[in-house]
């Protein structure tokens, strides 16, 4: 039974001082190293905190984003002027189009009466008016 080491609050323990040194700077090093890595973290997540809120402020941004929308929307105006603008201009090209084609016609026609007229034997060109 000597073996055995009874512990209590009235236990004695005889350590050397060097020993008792190297313990207790053991134990405030990793105290102070903690303490170090937890400020650390801490630090780096109010930092995270910190750039992401300042990120979606810049998202936001709303006087910026405001008139950049007035912008598109005027631009939308105007090519929707644009647009009207050129589908008049390709009606009316229809149009002369159309009124080219029946010039056209109108002009044989009035040949062919010519030369109706000029079988006949009845001209009555510029030339042969009397004046």
């Amino acid at each position: 039974m000597k073996d055995q080491v009874s512990v209590s609050d009235k236990t004695r323990l005889n350590i050397p001082i060097a020993n008792f040194v190297v313990i207790i700077s053991i134990i405030i090093s990793s105290v102070y190293g903690f303490s170090n890595l937890q400020n650390r973290i801490t630090s780096l997540e109010t930092q995270d905190q910190l750039m992401s809120s300042d990120l979606l402020k810049k998202a936001d941004q709303t006087p910026k984003n405001l008139e950049i929308f007035m912008l598109i929307e005027e631009l939308f105006k105007q090519t929707d002027k644009q647009q009207l603008s050129i589908d008049q201009n390709i009606h009316t090209q229809i149009k002369l189009d159309h009124l080219e084609e029946q010039l056209g016609k109108a002009l044989k026609d009035i040949e062919k009466l010519k030369d109706k007229v000029r079988q006949n034997g009845n001209s009555h060109s510029i030339n042969n008016v009397p004046g």
